[in-house]
């Protein structure tokens, strides 16, 4: 009876998706983004609020360290090339007139506020945490209120402070040397108080750098920000020295959990996200988290550099820049963050359309697919404008730029372009909507018309296309 009853299923979902024992695309596929980096030049320490009036807020620490900008844009693109507006500028003496650093900007009870960092003009190195609000709906045009000082148990190097809610609760997290621990900083969180710039109760200690990465040049743990999602709660932050050496440490505790129980987090034993020098990304750090404009994904803020070597003071070189990728998660839902990637066009992933847990993939140059891929970037490419021309695209490596996926005796590889005709023919592809489903996509052979990439045994081919089975093979969604 139950056997008939699910053959009954199988045939009703057939008759709704027009292919007969063919699954759906996968619950948890979330559509692609298409972004091109870096979003600003010389902008550090980046984030990135989206607002419920359909503006993306975007701060940054400016090279000059004098003044606190904002931008808007109803897309994350756009911030590329929104009008920056001069929100704030250093004091003349006193507190808050040196090294300013790491804004953030949020809306918090009808009020927007504004957490920094800053020194004293005649201690620039003492560095404190700071609050701006103003009631105004749009930030970039309204009058800023001073709220003065974020006061801790200490009365140290503090910074970075970010916030964030959960279970009804805000909480600010941030940066701060404790006294009695030689380390530049650990990361803190607190319990918020009556207003968005004080906390109460007690404070507790999330992480101290003492890992052969979080202690590269300085024991720096900073930056922190929080992402929520698939019943934990991720919490990032940024170790060693401001130069290549920089990356992201990630803190996990349950959602269930009480934040302020340091035994509720767990400290991943590697960074989760380091310089890459084949896509010539250095120093990745200091991150926020927003969403897609679309609501389904999560992307990653961050600066870098797009070279190692820098002369004297990293602190004094002006080239960190303001790049966004998509966050992708693995099947725990921990997110997997990949590597920084290359310049220009963001990446996405080739999920099988009818074995929705499993991706396009190289391994050892051959194209398969394959579930649970690591690295990460082994299944994301980014479709370029196509090799062989005629509205053709192309599909290259993200961990091997410069290769790309090409067809040879009929199999997929990835592969150098070599320049020839005959790679630009091999490499190129006319995408189409997915032979399965319009809103996924299939990818034509240029030099073999009639030809799809699908899979076939886990491996990747270029074949004619006869039947349902066919189509759902050579369809892909693109996330």
């Amino acid at each position: 009876m139950k056997a008939a009853l699910h053959r009954v299923a199988v045939l009703v979902l057939a008759a709704v998706t027009g292919v007969i024992g063919l699954p759906a695309p996968h619950a948890d596929a979330s559509p692609a983004v298409r972004y091109t980096n870096p979003i600003a030049e010389h902008r550090a320490d980046p984030h990135v609020f989206k607002h419920t009036d359909g503006f993306y807020y975007f701060t940054a620490t400016v090279p000059e360290y004098d003044r606190i900008v904002l931008r808007r844009a109803t897309t994350i693109q756009g911030l590329a090339s929104a009008p920056e507006t001069v929100i704030w500028r250093k004091h003349s003496s006193g507190e808050m007139a040196a090294h300013i650093w790491a804004p953030e900007i949020h809306f918090i009870n009808g009020r927007w506020y504004v957490y920094f960092a800053a020194g004293r003009s005649d201690d620039i190195w003492r560095i404190r945490m700071y609050v701006l609000e103003t009631s105004s709906a749009n930030p970039l045009t309204g009058a800023w209120t001073e709220r003065g000082r974020i006061t801790t148990p200490w009365d140290t190097f503090s910074l970075d402070a970010s916030t964030f809610a959960h279970n009804g609760v805000r909480y600010l997290t941030w940066a701060q040397q404790e006294p009695g621990i030689s380390t530049n900083s650990n990361v803190y969180i607190a319990r918020m108080g009556a207003n968005p710039w004080t906390i109460t109760g007690a404070v507790t200690r999330l992480t101290v750098p003492t890992l052969a990465w979080e202690t590269r040049g300085y024991k720096v743990a900073e930056g922190p920000t929080v992402l929520q999602r698939n019943g934990k709660i991720f919490l990032t932050y940024s170790a060693s020295a401001t130069d290549a050496n920089y990356c992201l440490g990630m803190l996990t505790a349950p959602a269930s959990a009480d934040p302020l129980n340091a035994a509720s987090w767990t400290k991943s034993p590697d960074p989760v996200f380091t310089s890459n020098g084949t896509t010539g990304q250095y120093g990745p750090g200091h991150n926020s988290f927003t969403v897609s404009e679309d609501g389904q994904s999560d992307i990653m803020v961050y600066h870098d550099r797009n070279y190692r070597d820098i002369s004297g003071d990293p602190l004094n070189d002006p080239n960190r820049r303001t790049r966004v990728q998509k966050v992708y998660y693995k099947a725990d839902g921990t997110p997997d963050f990949g590597i920084p990637v290359p310049d220009g066009a963001t990446p996405l992933r080739l999920r099988s359309y009818n074995a929705p847990d499993r991706f396009v993939r190289h391994w050892e140059y051959r194209a398969r697919l394959e579930a649970a891929v690591s690295p990460l970037a082994d299944s994301q490419f980014r479709v370029v404008a196509g090799l062989a021309g005629s509205g053709t695209v192309s599909l290259e490596s993200t961990n091997f730029p410069g290769y790309y996926l090409r067809h040879r005796n009929y199999e997929l590889w990835v592969e150098r372009n070599d320049g020839t005709a005959q790679f630009r023919g091999d490499a190129g592809f006319s995408q189409r909507a997915g032979l399965a489903a319009g809103s996924a996509a299939s990818f034509e052979s240029f030099n073999l018309p009639g030809r799809y990439v699908r899979h076939s045994n886990g491996l990747l081919y270029v074949q004619a296309v006869t039947d349902a089975q066919g189509q759902a093979d050579a369809t892909f969604v693109l996330e």
